[in-house]
């Protein structure tokens, strides 16, 4: 069966890094788009970064784009958003995705799959 388990998170202080990982198994990692959302104390789930299916087109959100960057290791089945610059907005629990598609999605319907969280905190 499809397994996403992200790893990595943890406390962070405004301006310092994080790198987040996330396994897959049980499906061909290679031929999806992978996406990394999150989502903030009280608030809804937010889309936050997303990789073509063999890594060639990256996207982000407004809000991290310049300070996030999103990669695969197809080989390895791997996932990874190396987020710099953090701020206490960047708190929250981040969600690694699998889409259902070749590329990216915005639209968190379009992902089918989804890992357990793993909490990012950014805090002084």
């Amino acid at each position: 069966q499809v397994q996403l388990v992200e790893s990595g998170g943890g406390l962070a202080q405004p301006g310092g890094s994080l790198t987040l990982s996330c396994a897959a198994s049980g499906f061909t990692f290679s031929t999806y788009a992978m996406s990394w959302a999150r989502q903030a104390p009280g608030k809804g789930l937010e889309w936050v970064s997303g990789i073509y299916s063999d890594g060639s087109d990256t996207y982000y959100a407004d809000s991290v784009k310049g300070r996030f960057t999103i990669s695969r290791d197809n080989a390895k089945n791997t996932l990874y958003l190396q987020m710099n610059s953090l701020k206490p907005g960047d708190t929250a629990l981040y969600y690694c995705a699998k889409c259902k598609r070749v590329g990216v999605r915005i639209d968190l319907d379009e992902y089918d799959y989804w890992g357990q969280g793993t909490q990012v905190t950014v805090s002084s």
